[in-house]
């Protein structure tokens, strides 16, 4: 999003320090230069005194969610299909509304409405998964641009173990890809390309060769599926007898790698091999809580993943999620790790809140950048929230406050609209 040079915002402030560390403060100052953040004071600083200052009125201010993983070409059936499992319901429902992208009027209406939606929600940047088809890659990437969200989309890849109607033939998705490559790499200031191979059930160890070959040449980020559900799993063992983990499957084609920036979703089943090699290949999981509840995967285990120190965001992964909201992606996520440590494995205590807050934001952020703290340095990315029709009689802390948005967030954005005011974005009613 477009900064203003230099600014100050004022209100009740929070943002992750670590990891496990959330830090607030009340009646605060972020100062902002050139776009990016100069400091959080508690009082104005002499040297910034002369700058203009917007002030929320002690409207709760954060930085914004980073939705890591969601599917764009998906959208208009979320809340569909919640009572089957991964495998059926991809073909039940999603295939059959992905195919409807061929015609890009219809990706322009669908993707006119997704986008709308995201503008509401807390979300400020995005890693989307659009269709096969790259002309509506192309609409979608266009209707971003003019949002001031920041994303980067993925023309799909799928050359076989797909319906008739909806699959490629290798060598023209290949060529599919690098047309859209050719005509997006420079082309937006807000919006960028990223290679996206569905998953390897979907994909030939040819059409992997190839992308491979065209991250290197054009040096590209990758996002994909890994280890999301038990028969998925057994497939890709099936599939590629020769790898020693479903993660090799991405390796050996050079789609993770030393200095490839790569996402991958779910990581439900990744075993001490797999988390060997996403650590050492600096692979970014995407924890996407509500929609391996819906499609039956599992619970990631992400504490362990944390532990191990490895690099976790956090995705809404709608239309297995049901909504956009990346504040109910984070009451899922401390849901599913209290069942998980409870239920299946007693050492891996619980997310806190200050955790979960953190893969929303700064943890998400890191693929990125700099972004998803009020750290100085980081780029400014905030999200201004009033929550005064949540406050009572009582006297509530901002962490208090933050915790009863998350686990208010539908009412609160509820017929909300976003205002974006220099480089801000301010949902207000």
């Amino acid at each position: 999003m477009k900064q203003e040079k230099a600014f100050i915002l004022k209100g009740d402030l929070c943002w992750s320090t670590s990891v496990s560390e959330l830090a607030t403060m009340d009646d605060g100052y972020l100062v902002v230069e050139d776009g990016i953040i100069a400091g959080v004071f508690k009082q104005i600083p002499e040297c910034y005194q002369a700058l203009p200052l917007i002030d929320t009125d002690n409207a709760l201010i954060m930085p914004g969610m980073m939705d890591l993983h969601v599917h764009g070409s998906q959208y208009q059936y979320r809340g569909l299909g919640m009572d089957m499992e991964l495998l059926d319901w991809l073909n039940t429902y999603a295939f059959p509304e992905e195919k409807k992208f061929a015609d890009t009027e219809y990706a322009r209406h669908a993707y006119s409405l997704f986008v709308d939606d995201m503008k509401q929600s807390a979300t400020t940047r995005a890693v989307i998964f659009a269709s096969i088809h790259y002309p509506a890659a192309k609409v979608l990437m266009d209707l971003i641009e003019e949002s001031g969200l920041i994303a980067y989309v993925g023309k799909v890849n799928m050359d076989r173990n797909s319906p008739d109607y909806y699959v490629e033939e290798t060598a023209r998705s290949l060529a599919d890809t690098e047309t859209w490559i050719r005509e997006t790499i420079h082309q937006y200031k807000h919006v960028f390309p990223i290679l996206t191979p569905r998953f390897t059930p979907t994909c030939s160890d040819e059409l992997m060769e190839g992308l491979g070959a065209l991250q290197k040449k054009y040096d590209l980020p990758v996002q994909s599926h890994l280890s999301e559900n038990p028969s998925e799993c057994d497939w890709v063992k099936e599939l590629c007898p020769w790898s020693s983990c479903y993660g090799e499957t991405y390796l050996r084609p050079g789609l993770i790698g030393p200095g490839i920036k790569s996402v991958m979703a779910h990581c439900v089943y990744s075993d001490e091999k797999e988390m060997e090699l996403l650590g050492e290949n600096e692979v970014l999981i995407v924890h996407c809580p509500q929609s391996n509840e819906n499609v039956a995967s599992g619970i990631a285990p992400i504490r362990k993943f944390l532990d191990r120190g490895l690099m976790v965001g956090m995705g809404s992964d709608v239309a297995g999620g049901a909504t956009l909201s990346m504040l109910r992606s984070i009451q899922d996520a401390l849901a599913v790790s209290k069942l998980r440590w409870r239920i299946i494995d007693q050492e891996d205590k619980p997310l806190t809140i200050d955790e979960a807050f953190y893969l929303a934001t700064e943890g998400g952020g890191r693929f990125f950048g700099k972004v998803g703290s009020f750290k100085k340095g980081y780029e400014m990315d905030a999200l201004v929230i009033p929550d005064r029709h949540l406050l009572g009689p009582r006297d509530y802390t901002v962490r208090e406050r933050l915790e009863r948005v998350i686990y208010s967030s539908e009412p609160i954005l509820e017929g909300m609209h976003m205002k974006f005011v220099k480089g801000v974005n301010i949902l207000d009613s």
